[in-house]
Protein backbone atom coordinates (compact mmCIF):
# COMPACT_ATOMS: atom_id res chain seq x y z
CA UNK A 1 0.00 0.00 0.00
CA UNK A 2 2.91 2.38 0.62
CA UNK A 3 3.97 1.86 -3.01
CA UNK A 4 0.54 2.95 -4.25
CA UNK A 5 0.59 5.97 -1.96
CA UNK A 6 4.03 6.97 -3.23
CA UNK A 7 2.90 6.55 -6.83
CA UNK A 8 0.18 9.14 -6.23
CA UNK A 9 2.68 11.30 -4.29
CA UNK A 10 0.05 12.59 -1.87
CA UNK A 11 -1.49 14.71 -4.64
CA UNK A 12 -5.15 15.52 -5.20
CA UNK A 13 -6.96 13.78 -8.03
CA UNK A 14 -10.30 14.19 -9.75
CA UNK A 15 -13.33 11.93 -9.98
CA UNK A 16 -13.67 10.86 -13.62
CA UNK A 17 -17.34 10.93 -14.59
CA UNK A 18 -18.79 9.75 -17.89
CA UNK A 19 -19.55 13.26 -19.28
CA UNK A 20 -15.82 14.08 -19.02
CA UNK A 21 -14.52 10.77 -20.31
CA UNK A 22 -14.08 11.63 -24.00
CA UNK A 23 -12.59 15.04 -23.12
CA UNK A 24 -9.96 13.37 -20.93
CA UNK A 25 -9.12 10.85 -23.67
CA UNK A 26 -8.93 13.40 -26.48
CA UNK A 27 -7.37 16.38 -24.71
CA UNK A 28 -5.41 14.80 -21.83
CA UNK A 29 -6.05 17.69 -19.41
CA UNK A 30 -3.82 18.17 -16.38
CA UNK A 31 -4.64 15.84 -13.48
CA UNK A 32 -2.41 14.05 -10.98
CA UNK A 33 -4.69 10.99 -10.98
CA UNK A 34 -8.29 9.98 -11.65
CA UNK A 35 -10.88 7.89 -9.85
CA UNK A 36 -13.66 6.02 -11.67
CA UNK A 37 -16.76 4.15 -10.54
CA UNK A 38 -16.29 0.70 -12.07
CA UNK A 39 -20.05 0.10 -12.28
CA UNK A 40 -20.16 2.72 -15.05
CA UNK A 41 -17.84 0.59 -17.19
CA UNK A 42 -18.68 -3.06 -16.51
CA UNK A 43 -21.55 -3.24 -19.01
CA UNK A 44 -20.48 -0.43 -21.35
CA UNK A 45 -17.85 -1.72 -23.82
CA UNK A 46 -17.15 1.68 -25.40
CA UNK A 47 -16.69 3.40 -22.04
CA UNK A 48 -14.50 0.52 -20.90
CA UNK A 49 -12.21 0.97 -23.93
CA UNK A 50 -11.94 4.67 -23.16
CA UNK A 51 -11.14 3.93 -19.51
CA UNK A 52 -8.33 1.62 -20.56
CA UNK A 53 -6.99 4.42 -22.76
CA UNK A 54 -7.14 6.79 -19.78
CA UNK A 55 -5.37 4.24 -17.57
CA UNK A 56 -2.48 4.13 -20.03
CA UNK A 57 -1.80 7.82 -19.37
CA UNK A 58 -2.96 8.55 -15.81
CA UNK A 59 -2.86 6.67 -12.50
CA UNK A 60 -6.44 5.44 -11.97
CA UNK A 61 -8.21 4.29 -8.82
CA UNK A 62 -11.55 2.44 -8.74
CA UNK A 63 -14.25 3.40 -6.23
CA UNK A 64 -17.04 0.82 -6.12
CA UNK A 65 -20.66 1.71 -5.40
CA UNK A 66 -22.24 -1.72 -5.89
CA UNK A 67 -20.35 -4.28 -3.78
CA UNK A 68 -22.58 -3.77 -0.72
CA UNK A 69 -20.18 -5.25 1.84
CA UNK A 70 -22.72 -4.62 4.60
CA UNK A 71 -25.52 -6.67 3.06
CA UNK A 72 -26.73 -9.66 5.08
CA UNK A 73 -27.35 -11.41 1.73
CA UNK A 74 -23.61 -11.51 1.01
CA UNK A 75 -21.45 -10.11 -1.77
CA UNK A 76 -22.62 -10.68 -5.34
CA UNK A 77 -19.92 -13.06 -6.58
CA UNK A 78 -20.70 -12.42 -10.26
CA UNK A 79 -20.34 -8.67 -9.74
CA UNK A 80 -17.12 -9.29 -7.85
CA UNK A 81 -15.75 -11.42 -10.69
CA UNK A 82 -16.53 -8.66 -13.21
CA UNK A 83 -14.79 -6.17 -10.97
CA UNK A 84 -11.71 -8.44 -10.80
CA UNK A 85 -11.53 -8.59 -14.60
CA UNK A 86 -11.70 -4.79 -14.80
CA UNK A 87 -8.97 -4.49 -12.15
CA UNK A 88 -6.79 -6.87 -14.15
CA UNK A 89 -7.21 -4.65 -17.22
CA UNK A 90 -6.91 -1.24 -15.54
CA UNK A 91 -4.37 -2.13 -12.79
CA UNK A 92 -5.76 0.57 -10.45
CA UNK A 93 -3.51 2.11 -7.83
CA UNK A 94 -6.30 1.82 -5.24
CA UNK A 95 -9.68 0.07 -4.99
CA UNK A 96 -12.23 1.33 -2.48
CA UNK A 97 -15.87 1.26 -1.47
CA UNK A 98 -18.36 2.18 1.22
CA UNK A 99 -19.16 0.92 4.69
CA UNK A 100 -22.81 0.46 3.77
CA UNK A 101 -25.32 -1.91 2.19
CA UNK A 102 -27.31 -1.38 -1.01
CA UNK A 103 -28.68 -4.78 -2.08
CA UNK A 104 -31.54 -6.97 -0.85
CA UNK A 105 -32.64 -10.28 -2.36
CA UNK A 106 -30.92 -9.54 -5.63
CA UNK A 107 -32.25 -5.99 -5.97
CA UNK A 108 -29.83 -3.06 -6.13
CA UNK A 109 -31.03 0.01 -4.26
CA UNK A 110 -29.97 3.44 -5.46
CA UNK A 111 -28.59 4.42 -2.08
CA UNK A 112 -25.85 3.62 0.43
CA UNK A 113 -27.71 2.54 3.56
CA UNK A 114 -26.34 2.66 7.13
CA UNK A 115 -25.39 -0.18 9.47
CA UNK A 116 -25.60 -0.68 13.23
CA UNK A 117 -22.13 -0.89 14.73
CA UNK A 118 -22.15 -4.07 16.80
CA UNK A 119 -20.43 -7.47 16.90
CA UNK A 120 -22.92 -9.12 14.56
CA UNK A 121 -22.46 -6.49 11.86
CA UNK A 122 -18.71 -6.53 12.40
CA UNK A 123 -18.60 -10.27 11.78
CA UNK A 124 -20.68 -10.01 8.61
CA UNK A 125 -18.68 -7.14 7.13
CA UNK A 126 -15.34 -8.76 8.02
CA UNK A 127 -16.30 -11.98 6.21
CA UNK A 128 -17.36 -10.01 3.15
CA UNK A 129 -14.16 -7.94 3.19
CA UNK A 130 -12.09 -11.12 3.28
CA UNK A 131 -14.02 -12.39 0.25
CA UNK A 132 -13.53 -9.13 -1.64
CA UNK A 133 -9.80 -8.87 -0.94
CA UNK A 134 -9.17 -12.51 -1.81
CA UNK A 135 -11.15 -12.21 -5.05
CA UNK A 136 -9.42 -8.99 -6.11
CA UNK A 137 -5.97 -10.05 -4.93
CA UNK A 138 -5.32 -6.63 -3.39
CA UNK A 139 -6.24 -4.53 -0.34
CA UNK A 140 -9.65 -2.89 -0.32
CA UNK A 141 -10.19 0.57 1.18
CA UNK A 142 -13.31 1.05 3.30
CA UNK A 143 -14.86 4.53 3.37
CA UNK A 144 -16.63 6.07 6.36
CA UNK A 145 -20.22 7.00 5.42
CA UNK A 146 -22.16 10.23 5.51
CA UNK A 147 -24.71 9.60 8.26
CA UNK A 148 -28.19 10.98 8.90
CA UNK A 149 -29.40 8.62 11.65
CA UNK A 150 -27.81 6.76 14.55
CA UNK A 151 -28.78 3.19 15.51
CA UNK A 152 -29.81 2.70 19.13
CA UNK A 153 -28.51 -0.88 18.82
CA UNK A 154 -24.92 0.20 18.14
CA UNK A 155 -22.45 -0.91 20.80
CA UNK A 156 -19.34 0.79 19.43
CA UNK A 157 -18.45 4.02 17.69
CA UNK A 158 -17.85 4.24 13.98
CA UNK A 159 -14.10 4.68 14.37
CA UNK A 160 -13.95 1.71 16.74
CA UNK A 161 -15.83 -0.36 14.18
CA UNK A 162 -13.44 0.67 11.40
CA UNK A 163 -10.40 -0.05 13.57
CA UNK A 164 -11.73 -3.54 14.29
CA UNK A 165 -12.24 -4.15 10.56
CA UNK A 166 -8.61 -3.21 9.92
CA UNK A 167 -7.41 -5.54 12.68
CA UNK A 168 -9.53 -8.49 11.51
CA UNK A 169 -9.11 -8.22 7.74
CA UNK A 170 -6.01 -6.15 6.98
CA UNK A 171 -8.14 -3.79 4.90
CA UNK A 172 -7.17 -0.14 4.55
CA UNK A 173 -9.32 2.95 5.10
CA UNK A 174 -10.53 5.82 2.97
CA UNK A 175 -11.25 8.78 5.24
CA UNK A 176 -13.92 10.93 3.62
CA UNK A 177 -13.35 14.26 5.36
CA UNK A 178 -16.57 15.74 3.99
CA UNK A 179 -18.54 12.77 5.31
CA UNK A 180 -16.98 13.28 8.74
CA UNK A 181 -18.11 16.92 8.69
CA UNK A 182 -21.61 16.07 7.42
CA UNK A 183 -22.10 13.26 9.95
CA UNK A 184 -20.82 15.40 12.82
CA UNK A 185 -23.24 18.20 11.95
CA UNK A 186 -26.18 15.82 11.51
CA UNK A 187 -25.58 13.65 14.58
CA UNK A 188 -24.19 16.31 16.88
CA UNK A 189 -20.61 15.19 17.41
CA UNK A 190 -17.25 16.93 17.01
CA UNK A 191 -15.81 16.16 13.56
CA UNK A 192 -12.34 17.19 14.74
CA UNK A 193 -12.47 14.64 17.56
CA UNK A 194 -13.66 12.06 15.01
CA UNK A 195 -10.57 12.71 12.87
CA UNK A 196 -8.36 12.57 15.97
CA UNK A 197 -9.75 9.10 16.81
CA UNK A 198 -9.59 7.76 13.24
CA UNK A 199 -7.02 4.92 12.76
CA UNK A 200 -4.32 7.04 11.12
CA UNK A 201 -1.93 4.25 10.13
CA UNK A 202 -4.66 2.57 8.05
CA UNK A 203 -5.57 5.66 6.01
CA UNK A 204 -4.55 5.28 2.36
CA UNK A 205 -6.76 7.94 0.75
CA UNK A 206 -8.91 10.98 1.56
CA UNK A 207 -12.09 12.23 -0.12
CA UNK A 208 -13.53 15.73 -0.37
CA UNK A 209 -16.93 16.64 -1.81
CA UNK A 210 -19.68 19.21 -1.66
CA UNK A 211 -22.79 18.95 0.51
CA UNK A 212 -26.25 20.53 0.37
CA UNK A 213 -28.23 21.81 3.40
CA UNK A 214 -31.88 20.73 3.39
CA UNK A 215 -34.71 21.39 5.87
CA UNK A 216 -34.84 18.67 8.53
CA UNK A 217 -38.50 19.03 9.44
CA UNK A 218 -37.67 18.76 13.12
CA UNK A 219 -38.31 22.42 13.82
CA UNK A 220 -37.81 25.97 12.52
CA UNK A 221 -34.30 26.54 11.24
CA UNK A 222 -33.24 22.93 11.64
CA UNK A 223 -31.49 21.31 8.68
CA UNK A 224 -29.65 18.24 7.52
CA UNK A 225 -26.47 18.30 5.49
CA UNK A 226 -26.80 15.95 2.52
CA UNK A 227 -23.71 14.47 0.88
CA UNK A 228 -24.73 15.41 -2.67
CA UNK A 229 -21.33 15.96 -4.35
CA UNK A 230 -23.12 18.79 -6.13
CA UNK A 231 -20.78 21.73 -5.86
CA UNK A 232 -17.59 23.18 -4.49
CA UNK A 233 -16.17 22.15 -1.15
CA UNK A 234 -17.32 24.34 1.74
CA UNK A 235 -14.92 26.42 3.83
CA UNK A 236 -15.42 24.43 7.08
CA UNK A 237 -14.59 21.21 5.21
CA UNK A 238 -11.35 22.76 3.94
CA UNK A 239 -10.50 23.61 7.55
CA UNK A 240 -11.26 20.04 8.64
CA UNK A 241 -9.14 18.76 5.73
CA UNK A 242 -6.17 20.78 7.02
CA UNK A 243 -6.69 19.19 10.43
CA UNK A 244 -6.83 15.73 8.83
CA UNK A 245 -3.53 16.35 7.05
CA UNK A 246 -1.91 17.34 10.32
CA UNK A 247 -3.19 14.09 11.80
CA UNK A 248 -2.51 11.71 8.87
CA UNK A 249 0.27 13.41 6.91
CA UNK A 250 0.29 13.52 3.12
CA UNK A 251 -2.37 11.30 1.58
CA UNK A 252 -3.81 11.07 -1.95
CA UNK A 253 -6.98 13.15 -1.96
CA UNK A 254 -9.91 12.80 -4.36
CA UNK A 255 -12.29 15.58 -5.37
CA UNK A 256 -15.81 14.14 -5.75
CA UNK A 257 -18.31 16.06 -7.90
CA UNK A 258 -21.17 13.95 -9.28
CA UNK A 259 -24.33 16.08 -9.42
CA UNK A 260 -24.82 19.40 -11.16
CA UNK A 261 -21.49 18.45 -12.71
CA UNK A 262 -19.25 21.34 -13.66
CA UNK A 263 -16.42 21.42 -16.19
CA UNK A 264 -13.40 19.20 -15.78
CA UNK A 265 -11.35 22.39 -15.38
CA UNK A 266 -13.47 23.39 -12.35
CA UNK A 267 -12.90 19.99 -10.74
CA UNK A 268 -9.18 20.26 -11.38
CA UNK A 269 -9.18 23.74 -9.79
CA UNK A 270 -10.58 22.16 -6.60
CA UNK A 271 -7.78 19.58 -6.75
CA UNK A 272 -5.21 22.33 -7.10
CA UNK A 273 -6.72 24.08 -4.08
CA UNK A 274 -6.41 20.83 -2.11
CA UNK A 275 -2.74 20.63 -3.11
CA UNK A 276 -2.28 24.20 -1.90
CA UNK A 277 -3.85 23.41 1.47
CA UNK A 278 -1.64 20.34 1.78
CA UNK A 279 1.49 22.29 0.89
CA UNK A 280 0.70 24.86 3.57
CA UNK A 281 -0.04 22.26 6.24
CA UNK A 282 2.97 20.09 5.45
CA UNK A 283 5.11 23.21 5.41
CA UNK A 284 3.98 23.84 8.98
CA UNK A 285 4.73 20.27 10.08
CA UNK A 286 7.99 19.28 8.42
CA UNK A 287 10.34 21.99 9.77
CA UNK A 288 8.91 21.49 13.29
CA UNK A 289 9.44 17.74 13.09
CA UNK A 290 12.97 18.17 11.76
CA UNK A 291 13.88 20.44 14.69
CA UNK A 292 13.21 17.72 17.27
Amino acid sequence: MDAERNRLDGKAGVGLRLPHLEEVVSRAPAAAWLEAHPENFLANPHARELLLDVAAHYPVSLHTVGLSIGSADGVDREHLARLRRLCDDVDPVLVSGHLAWSTHRGLYLNDLLPLPYDEETLGIVAVHLDQVQQALGRPYLVENPASYVRFAASTMSEVQFLAELVDRTGCRLLCDVSNAYVSGANLGYDAYAYIDAFPADAVAELHLGGFTPEPDGGGPGEELLIDTHAGRIAAPVWALYAHALRRFGARPTLIEWDNRLSTFAALHAEAEHADGVAAGVLGEIVPHAAAR
